[in-house]
């Protein structure tokens, strides 16, 4: 192939801005990635003894309001109507996350109305100065929901998470967990939710198939001629630091560890995911993923996924920035060296060092298709 366009990486954001180029121009973009598949972390399997789909790298589910999005996404998948709910298990109790009413009055003993609760809450969490609040995570959390709460629920399970106190984590960490001082337990609040119905391994193939595309799997994109050249613009979508071959070290990143057991049983915990906050259990959570398609009549069993998380070492995939102080630090300094590059643009979760929910790498990638590469284009045309 002869490439119009590169683009290292095939998850969302890769995936998303390949298609749209490919759709948008007459012209043909080489996708390269590293791992056996596309998809990124968010591709899943099969199960052949249960025929559960499995998520190879966690439970993903789709979430948005953003009307792009959603008119993107469905182009290429129908989706079910799943709606996620999440317990904790605390002490041997469990508790509905995230925090609401029913949670508040479990931890405290109480049966508190919304605005009895909304007091209590709000009066404890004047432990920590409002000019403090958005100092890190720990201040964060208890600014939001009080230092019982926040111990019992949080603490530990982020300390897991992590692998580093929440006092040296940004606030922003946990600014996507609400607080209800209702009884609604869903886990999120966007109008469109679910998961495709034939699975994201098929939702991916049908973003990818269009003749403009190709994708070279098992391909390290700096063992390639095409890391060398600058002739052919790059959206590049890994490691920002690797990169630029760690010459201002190394970011620090959070991988995770999954341990899969196939059961003979139909039912283990109920509900997809159930987090395990106390230090003394060493994993962060369970995924059951048959209850993600309750639509789906013909598995046997079930599949669950304990998750394990830890720093990354240099042979890990790299999942989540940890962000610390030192982090953005030298984060700066590669973003002083992009803006120095011709003809290539840094993108996705490990391209730009940010959290990314998958409708938010969608949003970030049509956004840089209309907003940077599609002019480009028009004017190299021209």
């Amino acid at each position: 192939m002869d490439p119009d366009l590169i683009v290292v990486g095939s998850g969302f954001y890769g995936s998303t801005v390949a298609r749209r180029f490919a759709d948008a121009f007459n012209k043909k973009v080489l996708i390269i990635e590293k791992r056996p598949h596309f998809g990124g972390n968010a591709y899943s399997h099969f199960n052949k003894v249960t025929n559960i789909e499995v998520h190879n790298y966690g439970t993903h589910i789709f979430h948005t309001s953003n009307i792009k999005v959603i008119d993107f996404i469905t182009r290429f998948a129908a989706f079910n109507d799943y709606r996620h709910t999440v317990l904790a298990k605390h002490d041997n109790e469990f508790y509905s996350l995230p925090v609401n009413l029913a949670t508040i009055n479990k931890i405290y003993r109480a049966n508190f109305t919304s605005e009895q609760a909304r007091d209590l809450i709000e009066s404890e969490g004047r432990e920590v100065p409002k000019n403090l609040a958005n100092l890190n995570l720990e201040n964060k959390a208890i600014s939001s929901v009080g230092r019982k709460i926040y111990e019992a629920l949080i603490k530990n399970y982020t300390e897991k998470q992590w692998q580093t106190p929440p006092s040296l984590l940004p606030a922003e960490t946990i600014s996507r967990l609400p607080v209800r001082f209702n009884e609604d337990n869903s886990y999120f609040s966007d109008t469109f939710q679910g998961l495709p119905i034939h699975g994201y391994g098929a939702l991916f193939q049908n973003i990818l198939a269009h003749p403009n595309i190709e994708i070279q799997l098992n391909t390290d994109f700096f063992g390639t001629i095409w890391s060398k050249q600058r002739t052919i613009p790059i959206v590049y979508t890994g490691p920002i630091d690797r990169y630029f071959n760690y010459k201002h070290g190394r970011l620090n990143w959070r991988t995770v560890d999954f341990e899969v057991e196939v059961l003979p049983q139909s039912d283990f915990q109920g509900m997809a995911i159930v987090n395990y906050p106390d230090a003394d259990v060493a994993f962060t959570r369970i995924h059951e993923f048959k209850h993600l398609h309750p639509e789906r009549e013909n598995v046997s069993g079930t599949v669950i996924m304990r998750e394990y998380s830890r720093f990354t070492t240099p042979e890990d995939e790299p999942y989540y920035p940890i962000n610390s102080i030192d982090d953005r630090e030298i984060l700066l300094k590669y973003r002083g060296e992009i803006a120095a590059l011709r003809n290539v643009w840094f993108g996705g979760r490990l391209g730009t060092y940010q959290y990314l929910d998958m409708h938010m790498a969608i949003a970030s990638a049509l956004s840089f298709f209309d907003n940077d590469l599609s002019p480009s284009f028009k004017l190299r045309d021209l």
